[in-house]
Parts: C-alpha cells; sequence; structure tokens
C-alpha cells in the first residue's frame, strides 16, 4: 500500500469549539475529512461523557416492545447516546407509572370506605359495609377490617390501648394483635396518626371523615413509599436491565394487593438486603433482614439463599457478619416487647401454629378432593418437615450447579417453596414473589401472564365470603383456579431449578472451514 495514498478511515479530531468527521466526497472514491462549523456544537462538550453501553435495551431484545416502539420512532439506535438523560431517567420513567398503578390501586380500595348516614342519628356517619359491599365490590382489605378489630380506634388509643399489651375476649379467650413486631409497630404509629388528623382537621376546619378511612389513607401513602422503596432497590440490584423493573410497577399483583394488607414491608426490607448484599455492604444486609424478619417470615430465608453463595464462594465470614447484624436487629426489635408483654409477643407464633390450612393451600385442595381434614397439629409439623425439604432441595441444586447462582433465583425457590407448601397462602402474599421473580426469570410475557392470573384469584377468593343467594361463582371453581396458580408457580420454579443446573453450552470456536463452500 502507497503511504502517500489517502486512508481509508480518517480518525476524527476534536479542537476547542468545532469538531472534525468524515465526510465523504461526491467526486472521489475516498472520504474526507472537514471542520464543521461551531453550530453543530452550540454549547462546551460535558466533562462527563459516560455511556450506559451495557444497558439493556428492551426495543432490542423483547418482539412485543420492538413492534411497540414503532409508534416513537423504532427501537434505540446503534449510535444512540444511551445513559445521557438528565430528566427521563428509567428510574423516574417507572415511578411515574408505578404511582399510576398505585393511584388505580388505590382507587380500588375506595368503594370500602364509602360512609353512609347512621340510622336514627343526625350527622353521624358510619363505614358502608352494608350487603357485603367489601366481598361484591371486590375491595376487601385487612387494613380496613382490623381497625377496630385490633383496638387502634381513638377511643382505645385514649384509654391506654396498645399492640401487645390490650388483649380482648373471644370466646372466651384472651385475642392480641397476630402480627410482628415491626408490623405491630407500624399500625400502632398509624393509628395515632390518624389520631392526629383528626383533631387537626378538628382545630383548623378541614373536612371531617371517619377515622378508619383517615387510618387506611395514611397506611396507603407510607405503603405506597415502601413499594416505590422496594422498586428503587430492586433497579439498583439490577443495574445493567433497569427496564425489566417495569414489571414490578405494572404487576396486576400491585394494583390489587399493595393496600389489601401490610405485605409491601417485608417485600420493600427483602429488597433493601438484597441491595445491600450486592454492593458489599454486609451489615446493612443484615440490618434490613432482620428488620424484614420482624415483619413476616420469609426474609429469614434471605439468609439461607445468601449462605450458599458464601459456601461456594468460601465466604463464611461474610456470611457470619451477615447473620449476626440480623439476629442482632430481630433480638433488638423482638426482645423489649417479649419481655414487657410476653403473652402478647407469642401471639403470632401461636396464631401460626394453631390456624388451620386456608382455602388456598394444597391442604385444602386434598382436603376437597379426598374428605380427610387433617389435624392442626399434624399439618404444622408437615409444613415445618417441607421446609426444611425445600431449603435442601435448594441447596444441593446451588451446589450442584455448574455456574454461580444469582441470590434473586435462590430466593424465589425458597420463598414460592414456602408459600407451595405452606398452610397460608394469602392473595396478597403473592406480592412477595414480584421482585424476586422479575429478578430471577428473564421472561416478561411468562411473568406478566403468571401475575396476572394470580391476581385474578381474588375474585373466586372473594365469592367464597359471599351469601349464598349472592355467590357469582360456585366454589368449586375457586379450588380449580387455586390449584391452576399452584402448579403455575410451581412451573416456574421448576424452569429457575432448570436454569441453574443445566449443563453450559461452550460454543466452538470459528475456523477457516467454516467459510469453506460447501460444494468443497
Amino acid at each position: 500500500m502507497d503511504p502517500a495514498a489517502p486512508s481509508s478511515e480518517p480518525e476524527p479530531t476534536e479542537s476547542a469549539g468545532r469538531r472534525s468527521s468524515a465526510r465523504v466526497d461526491p467526486v472521489g472514491d475516498h472520504p474526507e475529512v472537514v471542520e464543521l462549523d461551531d453550530f453543530d456544537s452550540p454549547a462546551p462538550l460535558s466533562d462527563d461523557r459516560r455511556l450506559a453501553t451495557d444497558r439493556v435495551l428492551p426495543s432490542w431484545t423483547e418482539p412485543m416492545v420492538s413492534q411497540l416502539s414503532t409508534s416513537i420512532g423504532g427501537p434505540v439506535g446503534v449510535h444512540a447516546a444511551v445513559g445521557r438523560s438528565r430528566h427521563w431517567t428509567p428510574l423516574r420513567v417507572v415511578f411515574l407509572i408505578a404511582l399510576a398503578v398505585l393511584a388505580l390501586g388505590w382507587f380500588g380500595k375506595a368503594g370500602c370506605i364509602q360512609q353512609t348516614a347512621v340510622d336514627g342519628q343526625p350527622g353521624q356517619s358510619r363505614l358502608d359495609w352494608d350487603d357485603q359491599r367489601q366481598f361484591y365490590g371486590l375491595c376487601y382489605s385487612n387494613i380496613v377490617a382490623g381497625f377496630s378489630e385490633n383496638r387502634l380506634t381513638p377511643h382505645d388509643l385514649s384509654e391506654g390501648a396498645a399492640p401487645y399489651r390490650t388483649f380482648w375476649d373471644v370466646d372466651g379467650e384472651h385475642r392480641y394483635l397476630e402480627e410482628p413486631v415491626v408490623t405491630g409497630a407500624f399500625m400502632y404509629v398509624v393509628a395515632q396518626a390518624a389520631r392526629g388528623w383528626d383533631g387537626l382537621a378538628d382545630a383548623v376546619g378541614l373536612p371531617q371523615a371517619l377515622d378508619v378511612v383517615n387510618y387506611f389513607n395514611i397506611a396507603a401513602v407510607l405503603l405506597a413509599l415502601g413499594w416505590l422503596l422496594a422498586i428503587w432497590a430492586t433497579m439498583r440490584t439490577r443495574r445493567r436491565d433497569p427496564w425489566i423493573v417495569v414489571l414490578v410497577a405494572v404487576s396486576p399483583l400491585a394494583l390489587v394487593h399493595v393496600f389489601t394488607a401490610f405485605e409491601v414491608l417485608p417485600v420493600m426490607f427483602t429488597a433493601l438486603a438484597m441491595l445491600a448484599w450486592s454492593r458489599d455492604r454486609l451489615k446493612l444486609a443484615g440490618l434490613f433482614i432482620g428488620l424484614g424478619a420482624a415483619t413476616a417470615f420469609y426474609p429469614v430465608l434471605l439468609l439461607v439463599a445468601i449462605g450458599l453463595l458464601c459456601v461456594r464462594q468460601r465466604r463464611i465470614r461474610d456470611w457470619l457478619v451477615v447473620g449476626a447484624a440480623a439476629v442482632l436487629t430481630w433480638v433488638v426489635v423482638n426482645v423489649p416487647v417479649a419481655v414487657l408483654y410476653p403473652s402478647g409477643w407469642s401471639a403470632t407464633f401461636t396464631a401460626w401454629r394453631d390456624t388451620a390450612p386456608g382455602p388456598d393451600t394444597v391442604y385444602r385442595l386434598i382436603t376437597e378432593m379426598t374428605g380427610w381434614a387433617p389435624p392442626t397439629v399434624l399439618v404444622t409439623a408437615l409444613v415445618i418437615v417441607l421446609m426444611l425439604a425445600v431449603i435442601a432441595g435448594v441447596t444441593y441444586a446451588a451446589m450442584r450447579s455448574p455456574r454461580e447462582p444469582k441470590v434473586a433465583a435462590l430466593m424465589f425457590l425458597l420463598v414460592a417453596g414456602y408459600l407451595l407448601i405452606g398452610n397460608q397462602w394469602r392473595p396478597e402474599t403473592s406480592l412477595w414473589l414480584v421482585p424476586l421473580a422479575v429478578l430471577a426469570i428473564p421472561h416478561p410475557r411468562v411473568l406478566l401472564a403468571w401475575m396476572t392470573f394470580d391476581a385474578l384469584l381474588w375474585v373466586p377468593r372473594m365469592a367464597l365470603f359471599l351469601e349464598p343467594d349472592r355467590k357469582w361463582l360456585p366454589v368449586e371453581f375457586f379450588y380449580i383456579v387455586s390449584a391452576a396458580r399452584w402448579l403455575i408457580v410451581a412451573g416456574l420454579c421448576a424452569y429457575v431449578v432448570w436454569e441453574m443446573v443445566k449443563p453450559v453450552m461452550i460454543r466452538p470456536a470459528p475456523t477457516e472451514h467454516l467459510l469453506r463452500s460447501p460444494a468443497a
């Protein structure tokens, strides 16, 4: 090659206020380097020119998203500067979508906080749950139902009522608040806030609402913030693929169940613990695990998932740090309540031990098919044994996996296993699986199909409580759909296990024979 010949690929040069680029000569065959005018760069280039070159782009990887993107210009271009937008970042877009879904979720429950006049008492209002409105309106919420039942009204609070200390008699037995300590504290704080809001509204002349309505609305705002925090933590955990977390924001399960009970709290703490673990913040991860364990049982399983990874990576010391922080946090939160009010504190555990299997569980399905109703003690013992078997199975799969398993995949298997063999599977507890499934299963359409089916289970579930002349679906339909839900979640677990243990495919290195003509 002649050194004097012009290069076919000139390198762009850059000077202050100007840029050089390659432009094709309309006469010759070689590009020429021309100096672009200043108006091509009206402002100085940013000192920070980083691009998210490793970000997964849904318009490239998902055929459905690629088709939908044609209405706004098509998929992201090859030369697009990804990650440079200062305003419409993925987090803000996902938050906006999540807020819209949360607003719709609140409207779905608003039918159960409607007020009606009290007969014979002018100016007095009460909650309108007449004619089983909470069931046929599909707006039932444990938050609303438990307000009076758990002695959280302003009248009860003014008389010194407090979780785990206050009890009431049901069939001659003392009953306490049957919630873990952090959840009980959250309920108490919300009740006090509702009481304070009522006093403020009365003092400044704001419109009055029922105490239970104020309680629900304040709880809904705090739970919505907790759900947004869980979304943020999940996005930060999956930094390369932030758009997949849109599935958490638009989940039909979130639409139906974020305000059904207080299950957002353990979801939030688990998401924060997984984020802390991904950043090697061991003590912080243990702190969130301990707080999560004080809201529900399933965050404890994160210690098992992290322990399996630490055994594979020979990081036993790290696991001990996380475990010690988790245990210390749980002890600090629980011991004062256990010492002061042992009967009230233990009510959560005795309720779990003595509660008969719920209608959503596999044990109730067996009872409906065979007519055999095992005693509650036997079911509780069986749940413990099967949970140990689930842990053993996940341990075996994690140890035999030819690749490093993800903590989200292990956690999904453990939590899903707990729901599949547990003696309670309330509809709202399916929220536990949403962030874990999004991180563990890279198939958006499959996840949306499962979440939609699981959310629609709420319709026949509410029909169970309707009076016979109001039932719109037979009881058998609910058990059929519940069995289908069980099989779907079991199928998702099978997929995660297969992805974990399948052999690693090694592609052969290309050779010159691959380009040889077949005729040769």
